[in-house]
């Protein structure tokens, strides 16, 4: 691990090589911080030493602010603050600051590798070469800056070597392609007999991941139809009807099959979702090819829309007839909350979910289109019709009634309006009162 104390000043044909490029990168009248770096060894490791440069009244100022070795987890830093927006420079003991920041003291702190990771050139690469371990490493002819991690890598992958010597540098640090390039010797014949397509000199191919190339070899196509492929398996995985339903019952290994047969059957993945959905309704096994890829798949995309429209039907119909039992067993059990004496208003118990569309429709109210009817079946709340005596089959108050808590939740005339007053009257003084005696003697 580097130390602080074992970091040398920048040596003085290192400053000369930053100065002469660093003038011909920036304008004198350029304020910006610009960054360079260098390779040396500390330790008996192998360093970059990241420089940080400044001009002021035409005056040009460098110092070192962050150090990476090959063979330590941590950098040093010093005088150089990370942010989501870059990094930011300390010139305080340079004289360029009139106040010091609170990172800004000219003393080295250990920080975790990956925060200061500053992409900029290296004047001195072919310094690596000098080490025995990186002699063969081909580091000079890699074309990233990022020549620690390159290392790094080479260290426990020695083909990457191989890779950059292929000018494939942007596959030199990709482990995948790695640990594929140095166990199997077919592969390393695919990489040279494709290399011109994956060194894409003049941008004229797309970027090619390291998943496109071994799909590419491993189910021998050619790189521009593995492409295709993967760029048909991301559009898939992005579908919503995919990720809604179909996800669940296609596993990641049949995914091209997947798409496979869509092509081949002239369908798109939305339309197979409805079929799967019919499916799954219908109880069949998706798992059995002859269910999950039919044939002929319009043919049988149709029979099971209409097996699970007509199964549809069936069920409504089923739980309609279930509905209108239960609500009719429900206002048998508290008939005896009706109330038709000698009175001027008669109280009068829903007898069906049909009476409740009937009451919703004249009244001009909710009663027949919510879940009135579930919940009169479920015994939550009764609901109860108030007639005038004199005219009984006509709607006129429409009134729920809370069994769980003895009381009205809410009471309404046409269009949701309150009730006449004589009408609220009896409801209340006469109708209430009776009602929550007949339920008690009920429960009794």
């Amino acid at each position: 691990m580097i130390k602080a104390k074992d970091i040398k000043p920048i040596p003085n044909y290192i400053i000369k090589k930053i100065k002469q490029l660093d003038e011909k990168e920036r304008f004198y009248t350029d304020t910006s911080t610009r960054y360079y770096s260098y390779l040396t060894k500390i330790n008996k490791d192998l360093a970059q030493v990241i420089v940080a440069c400044k001009i002021k009244d035409h005056q040009w100022f460098c110092k070192q602010v962050v150090i990476h070795a090959v063979n330590s987890n941590v950098c040093l830093v010093r005088d150089i603050e990370y942010s989501l927006f870059g990094y930011t420079v300390g010139w305080y003991h340079q004289g360029l600051a009139y106040s010091r920041k609170r990172y800004d003291d000219n003393k080295w702190y250990e920080a975790e590798d990956k925060y200061y990771n500053v992409i900029c050139p290296i004047i001195n690469k072919r310094y690596a070469l000098t080490f025995e371990k990186y002699k063969y490493s081909a580091v000079d002819k890699y074309k990233y800056l990022d020549v620690i991690k390159y290392l790094r890598i080479y260290e426990q992958y020695p083909q990457a070597e191989y890779l950059i010597k292929l000018n494939l540098s942007q596959f030199a640090t990709n482990k995948t392609i790695l640990k594929e390039v140095g166990k199997d010797k077919n592969f390393r014949k695919w990489i040279v007999k494709n290399k011109a397509y994956l060194q894409n000199e003049y941008g004229q191919n797309p970027y090619v991941s390291s998943r496109v190339i071994l799909n590419a070899y491993k189910k021998d196509l050619s790189i521009e139809n593995s492409q295709k492929l993967d760029m048909k398996i991301k559009e898939l995985q992005n579908d919503y009807s995919f990720g809604r339903i179909i996800s669940k019952h296609i596993p990641r290994k049949e995914i091209v099959k997947f798409i496979e047969y869509l092509e081949k059957q002239e369908t798109t993945c939305s339309v197979y979702a409805d079929y799967l959905d019919a499916c799954l309704k219908l109880n069949l096994d998706m798992t059995i090819d002859k269910n999950k890829y039919p044939k002929d798949f319009k043919r049988w995309h149709d029979i099971r829309i209409d097996q699970y429209h007509t199964q549809k039907a069936l069920q409504d119909e089923q739980e309609r007839k279930e509905l209108y039992n239960q609500f009719e067993k429900v206002a048998n059990k508290y008939l005896s909350m009706q109330r038709i004496m000698n009175e001027d208003f008669v109280v009068i118990i829903a007898k069906s979910p049909a009476e409740l569309i009937k009451e919703g429709e004249i009244l001009h109210h909710c009663v027949g289109r919510m879940n009135y009817d579930q919940k009169f079946a479920r015994e939550e709340s009764l609901i109860f019709f108030v007639r005038d005596k004199n005219n009984q089959n006509n709607p006129f108050v429409t009134l729920e009634y809370s069994l769980k808590n003895n009381k009205i939740l809410q009471c309404y005339a046409e269009h949701n309006s309150k009730p006449q007053e004589e009408v609220s009257n009896f409801i209340n003084k006469k109708w209430l009162p009776y009602a929550k005696r007949k339920l008690k003697a009920m429960v009794a």
